[in-house]
């Protein structure tokens, strides 16, 4: 698996040779903070012919990140209106898989909707390995600070993701954000695994993905620093847990309950 900086992928080099169509994909949960800013800077680079669609799934949020997001120049769909005939939308992971089924490009980029400071690099990061080389499937990983601590954010993923990898699959050991929310990949890639429903859709991802393809054809970008909010350590708890319970069912440990997932979307009908 190659690691990258964003700085090797330039805007303009990449848009001077695109081949795929992108689509990004931006669930969204009481973002309206953060969404504008977001979606005018991916606009900008629609416009400079770097995506094709942006698309946000929005949790019926009720603080205004729809219309904001409406706005800004996104594509705005409720989760709800997703696949409706299969009942509620369980977590984040059940929207990012229900909006797979509307999604038609080559390439999907999945970000999240609560960054700070976002600018194009988050775009052309994860983009570059996908339409510059050969990989289907890429990763992102950053700094988060916390307090006076530069990289003291992203506690679940030092404490509990990256040993369980270690622990369970230490072939994929040298992951460094698994939890990231950041992805881009091959479609017909995510269409071919299931997605777990809730917090732990982006490790089983990772772990699904790699069973499907191989190391040899993910990637990851280091994209320098992540601003967002964090959580209290007791609303850290649930979290971890669910981590460590996709990562040791996906290793076949026996009297673990697995989390509910969606079938890989080519299986639906």
């Amino acid at each position: 698996m190659r690691t990258h900086h964003h700085a090797e992928f330039p805007i303009e080099r990449l848009i001077a040779n695109r081949e795929l169509s992108v689509a990004v994909c931006l669930p969204a949960r009481e973002c309206a903070t953060t969404i504008g800013p977001i979606v005018e800077t991916l606009d900008d680079q629609r416009e400079q012919n770097l995506i094709d669609e942006i698309l946000v799934v929005d949790a019926d949020s009720t603080d205004g990140t729809a219309r904001i997001a409406r706005q800004a120049g996104a594509r705005v769909v409720s989760q709800s209106d997703l696949l409706p005939d299969l009942g509620p939308v369980h977590g984040k992971g059940d929207a990012m898989w229900r909006a797979l089924s509307i999604l038609t490009m080559d390439v999907v980029v999945f970000l999240d909707a609560d960054i700070a400071g976002f600018d194009e690099r988050f775009a052309t990061g994860l983009l570059g390995p996908l339409l510059e080389n050969d990989a289907d499937f890429v990763k992102a990983f950053y700094r988060r600070p916390l307090g006076d601590d530069p990289v003291g954010g992203g506690r679940v993923n030092h404490l509990m993701a990256r040993p369980a990898l270690k622990t369970f699959f230490p072939e994929l050991q040298a992951i460094r954000q698994p939890l990231a929310g950041e992805i881009a990949a091959k479609r017909d890639v995510l269409e071919r695994i299931p997605f777990a429903t809730g917090y732990g859709v982006e490790i089983a991802m990772l772990i699904d993905v790699y069973r499907e393809i191989g190391l040899e054809r993910m990637a990851q970008v280091d994209l320098d620093e992540m601003i967002n909010d964090h959580q209290s350590l007791q609303a850290l708890n649930p979290m971890a847990e669910t981590v460590l319970r996709v990562v040791a069912s996906r290793r076949g440990v026996e009297g673990v309950e697995p989390i509910l997932e969606r079938p890989p979307l080519v299986t639906v009908a």
